[in-house]
């Protein structure tokens, strides 16, 4: 019998602020009748780039969102407001230096708890698990210590924390200044950052070929507007690096893990410049003892390792950990 098929929609969900909506995309087989916490599933994304390109880009075929879906999962990505398909605020189409910060955590956890809102409402579940990359560990960590009744399961992927000198943390935060309030990023800078704590002699290897210029065109593709720009950029509000600024770079946690009451999963590589382990550790010991966490470091991952060539270690352990019941 041949794989079931996987059914592909969108919603748009309204936040509550005049004009401003949230892409979602749902991917589920058409043969899935009945829906359950456990089995339903939001991917939330990082601080840069969108989630439509970071969970839902097939590479060999298949992407982290298809790997899920195809394991009988009801599984939705969003974009933030300011990012990807969802409303940009009016100051992304200003000059970044007239206006400050834009998107803070508070308000992409406002949407995301917009968000699981309607899921919950459109499937009647009471909960469902959420998937963060890197800021959005942040943003689904807080939200799961602020809402634990709405989060069945709670895995946090290259899970940014405290900054500690000795972590060895690269920072794109300005140590000193005003922020703008958004940022533009280029092919080139993009590719940099990916592979910033990668050995050398690993680089050849560790993005099979064509696979970082398929996730950028589309990733930039994504922004019209940037790509228009002499140089093109991607940009991205800069909300995020104002709450880093403020919290984990000044050494003051955004949110008390110990609240979240969900099984949770710390993943991240050995490579990861951007979240080195050490952040995985240090928040690790602040959750409330359970024998339902876990911490997995990965040999050979840097922070975007969902588009590596072992990707499938990370895909086959969040996996592991949602099946788990």
């Amino acid at each position: 019998m041949g794989q079931a098929e996987i059914a592909t929609g969108t919603l748009r969900v309204a936040t509550g602020d005049s004009g401003v909506t949230l892409f979602v995309r749902n991917k589920v087989r058409r043969d899935v009748a009945a829906f359950t916490p456990e089995r339903t599933l939001l991917f939330v994304h990082g601080a840069t780039y969108p989630a439509s390109t970071s969970f839902d880009l097939a590479l060999d075929g298949v992407s982290w969102m298809d790997y899920i879906a195809s394991r009988g999962y009801d599984v939705y990505l969003m974009d933030l407001r300011g990012y990807g398909s969802s409303t940009r605020p009016p100051e992304m189409a200003a000059p970044a230096a007239d206006n400050p910060p834009v998107v803070r955590g508070v308000t992409a956890i406002a949407d995301i708890g917009r968000v699981v809102e309607a899921i919950t409402r459109r499937r009647g579940v009471d909960s469902l698990c959420l998937l963060g990359w890197s800021w959005g560990t942040t943003l689904t960590g807080a939200y799961a210590a602020s809402f634990p009744d709405h989060v069945h399961r709670l895995a946090l992927y290259a899970p940014l924390w405290v900054k500690r000198e000795a972590a060895g943390a690269r920072s794109i935060v300005p140590d000193a200044g005003g922020l703008p309030a958004w940022r533009g990023t280029g092919r080139e800078e993009a590719y940099a950052r990916w592979v910033a704590g990668v050995p050398e002699e690993a680089l050849p290897t560790l993005i099979p070929p064509g696979w970082f210029d398929a996730w950028a065109d589309a990733t930039f593709a994504t922004d019209p507007d940037g790509m228009a720009m002499d140089p093109p950029v991607l940009r991205a509000p800069n909300g995020v690096l104002q709450d880093v600024r403020e919290s984990y770079f000044a050494g003051r946690p955004y949110f008390d893990p110990s609240r979240i009451t969900a099984p949770t999963l710390l993943a991240v590589g050995a490579w990861d410049a951007d979240t080195p382990p050490a952040m995985a550790e240090d928040m690790f010991r602040q959750l409330s003892p359970s024998p339902h966490h876990q911490l997995v470091i990965f040999d050979e991952g840097s922070h975007t390792m969902m588009m590596e060539r072992n990707r499938l270690q990370l895909f086959e352990t969040v996996q592991a950990f949602l099946d788990r019941g």
